[in-house]
């Protein structure tokens, strides 16, 4: 009898390819994510020849370097239980709307699947994901997104033979500022048109790319809006909902550098200050409590 894999902390390889609705011998290589977290757990699905460019080494010019081999997707296989198939299917639904609103430029676009996990003799609905791969550097909506921290999340972002002037890097922090304003637009239709908010506040859920964009790469927490005195939590107990809207506040204001305007309904309802100092109060013990001492995912 296979182990349930939404009770282990990690997976390996063998572990994955022991899952019954994986190929023993698949054509690709699979490789534990940095990344893997509360909520799902993530693989770099990896070309084997390219590992073995990384592993045996490539002669340039007369030296031997080891690149490292590029993920072609990211396949994640989500922890969450659900009741039945059709829980699992509305879950899926969320993703959809999540995919109208900001795909493709502000998502890392992902192929939704549901298998049959086999627990003891029984068959549950499990969901799993095959994700477009996304290079960037970590935009916390906590930290300044002034200019200098732009300009060095940059230099990392672009190789290092690349080299821009002075004038190209504050074009290109323009271009990341007009960017930012289109996902917020797209971030409060979502909101508004369909009631649903992506988690923007877990740690490297949202990624700066080379062409100035920013991607929502976690799919894994979409909470629905409620206008409701109750602070909702998520299935870890933390309060997603309202830090989600309060980080899309954040980046409002410091990525398109004009105060947002607090007569919105959802700024003026969820970033009331007695609202935002229970919210802290769960956070806080979220952060107590939590195994991992920290919201990643």
């Amino acid at each position: 009898m296979q182990d349930d894999p939404r009770d282990k902390t990690h997976l390996t390889q063998e572990d994955l390819l022991n899952l019954n609705f994986i190929r023993r011998h698949p054509a690709f290589i699979f490789r534990r994510h940095h990344r893997s977290g509360l909520r799902s757990h993530i693989f770099q699905v990896l070309d084997p020849t390219e590992v073995q460019r990384e592993r045996d080494g490539v002669l340039r010019n007369g030296l031997r370097a080891f690149p490292k081999a590029k993920p072609l997707k990211m396949l994640r296989i989500f922890r969450t239980r659900f009741k039945n198939r059709h829980e699992a299917e509305e879950e899926l639904k969320r993703v959809k709307w999540v995919d109208t609103f900001l795909a493709p430029h502000h998502l890392a676009r992902s192929n939704e699947f549901l298998v049959d996990l086999m627990v003891g003799r029984r068959l549950e609905p499990i969901l799993c994901g095959l994700q477009d791969y996304v290079e960037g550097e970590t935009v916390d909506p906590w930290s300044s997104l002034d200019r200098n921290h732009l300009g060095s999340l940059q230099k990392r972002i672009f190789p290092p033979g690349i080299s821009l002037s002075s004038a190209e890097i504050e074009a290109w922090i323009q271009t990341v500022r007009e960017k930012a304003r289109d996902l917020i637009y797209r971030l409060k239709r979502l909101i508004e048109e369909a009631g649903f908010v992506p988690d923007l506040a877990g740690s490297g859920n949202l990624l700066l790319t080379h062409t100035g964009h920013i991607k929502l790469v976690d799919i894994n927490n979409i909470s629905r809006i409620s206008f409701d005195s109750a602070i909702p939590l998520d299935d870890r107990g933390y309060p997603v909902c309202d830090k989600s809207i309060e980080a899309l506040s954040l980046l409002e204001e410091k990525l398109l550098l004009k105060p947002i305007d607090r007569g919105e309904r959802i700024y003026s309802f969820f970033l009331d200050p007695d609202r935002m100092k229970r919210v802290r109060e769960l956070e806080r013990e979220f952060h107590r409590t939590s195994p991992v001492g920290s919201y990643t995912d």
